[in-house]
């Protein structure tokens, strides 16, 4: 009798995850980074947190959306990676950076000149509005920059690679923190603390830092090279209509983002400044376990090329229950550690009481967030960009909205925000589950 080889073992899901972790978590560890050093800045030290949030979340609204090609570029080449025809598509890298790259031109200088009116609709004025639009012009400028940056780590999740990513993630991330101390305290006699701005300027040379390595390695490591050649690939109409479905997908995810933050202002700077901490722990868990989700993303797309629907069954039964494993790990030990994490962040004392009101549910809703992630990416290697836009417009607007909007109305404040992003997750998992049943059996009925 012979044992039935798995579709993907614990040795290669690890070798694909750990690495795409490492690389996954650098942009909230840049944030996370940024809200820590500042937050422990002597002056101003609330207005100063409460502004990077407001403007991280922002920028961390543009990058979502404006990355959301790496999905299906990464798809595409992981379709033909499968099929092996990956000299079909030499072209196609060059030509959808090239376009990435003049989108995200587009989208810093519209930011920039609106930047006032964008963070009044955040409810930040006076100080905090200044902090806000001091550190959100600096740390812009690296927009372009970690959007080659995703696209290119795209690219390498297409050939089934996660190492290269993670090696510029590292660095990245190192000099960063290293430019973090030196900037915002100085150093006695060399170099004058800059506080807000020296955060913001320690994560844009991170930013190009990176964008430079994605470059070197993607044209040692890949069949791509960068020469722009016409006329346009034949994948270049699909990839542009997934981005733009996965473009409205990110702008519903974002309409969520902006009112938690924006209800947030309006109950005050110390509400604010305990949300940011909250919610840049909720995106690191979220990279972390995005690593898993990748495995789905990576593997989905390559089996979906050889045409093996029940590998993609089997595939989400595994990941599935390696995330939900590591989301329990993780949930553990920031319990443990419940009281010191926001300690690192700040020492104001009515941020901190807060921010542990809500810590908890941010850690509980952790296996949730697990499932909902590890289908995201099977969807985003299937391509199939359809299901996701929708789904995140009916959590948002069914599910998170008025949840939002009666926790507002009965005064929960941050208690009300933490619910509706509970309420929008269990949607968002749900409706992927019962998609991807049906999608499967549906498959295999036809094959049949």
């Amino acid at each position: 009798m012979t044992t039935k080889k798995p579709v993907i073992t614990f040795k290669q899901i690890n070798a694909l995850a750990i690495p795409a972790i490492i690389a996954g978590i650098v942009e909230p560890l840049l944030s996370i980074t940024d809200t820590a050093i500042v937050g422990n800045i002597k002056i101003n030290s609330t207005e100063s947190l409460a502004a990077v949030g407001i403007a991280g979340s922002l920028i961390s609204a543009l990058i979502w959306i404006l990355a959301q090609s790496r999905s299906a570029i990464s798809a595409t080449i992981a379709r033909y990676y499968g099929a092996e025809k990956l000299e079909e598509i030499h072209i196609l890298p060059a030509q959808v950076l090239s376009i990435n790259l003049i989108l995200s031109l587009i989208v810093y200088v519209i930011s920039i000149t609106f930047a006032e009116s964008i963070f009044r609709m955040y409810n930040a004025e006076g100080l905090l509005l200044n902090y806000t639009i001091q550190y959100y012009n600096i740390r812009a400028i690296g927009l372009p920059f970690t959007l080659l940056t995703f696209s290119i780590f795209g690219v390498f999740r297409g050939l089934q690679n996660t190492f290269w990513p993670m090696v510029i993630s590292i660095i990245g991330a190192v000099l960063n923190v290293g430019l973090d101390y030196l900037l915002v305290f100085g150093v006695e006699g060399f170099i004058e603390p800059m506080h807000i701005e020296g955060a913001a300027i320690a994560s844009v040379i991170a930013q190009i830092t990176m964008s430079i390595l994605a470059f070197f390695f993607m044209l040692w490591k890949t069949p791509f090279r960068l020469k722009l050649i016409f006329p346009l690939h034949k994948e270049v109409k699909q990839i542009v209509i997934i981005t733009i479905n996965l473009f409205l997908r990110a702008l519903s995810l974002n309409v969520a983002l902006y009112m938690a933050n924006a209800y947030a202002t309006s109950y005050g700077e110390a509400h604010i400044a305990a949300q940011t901490i909250a919610f840049q722990i909720w995106l690191f868990f979220a990279f972390f376990i995005d690593g898993y989700s990748s495995v789905g993303n990576i593997v989905s797309g390559k089996l979906l090329g050889q045409g093996n629907f029940n590998g993609l069954a089997e595939l989400s039964r595994i990941i599935s229950k390696y995330a939900i494993v590591i989301s329990i790990i993780l949930a553990v030990l920031f319990f443990a550690l419940y009281k010191p994490i926001g300690e690192m962040f700040t020492d104001e004392k009515d941020v901190l009481k807060l921010f542990y009101d809500v810590f908890w549910i941010v850690i509980l809703m952790q296996p949730l967030n697990a499932i909902a992630f590890v289908f995201d990416g099977i969807f985003k290697g299937m391509a199939d960009a359809t299901t996701l836009r929708n789904t995140l417009i009916i959590a948002t607007f069914i599910g998170f909205v008025p949840t939002l909007l009666l926790g507002d109305y009965f005064q929960y404040e941050l208690y009300g925000i933490w619910l509706a992003f509970t309420v929008w997750m269990l949607f968002r998992a749900g409706i992927l589950i019962w998609k991807f049943k049906t999608k499967i059996l549906t498959q295999n009925i036809t094959n049949e």
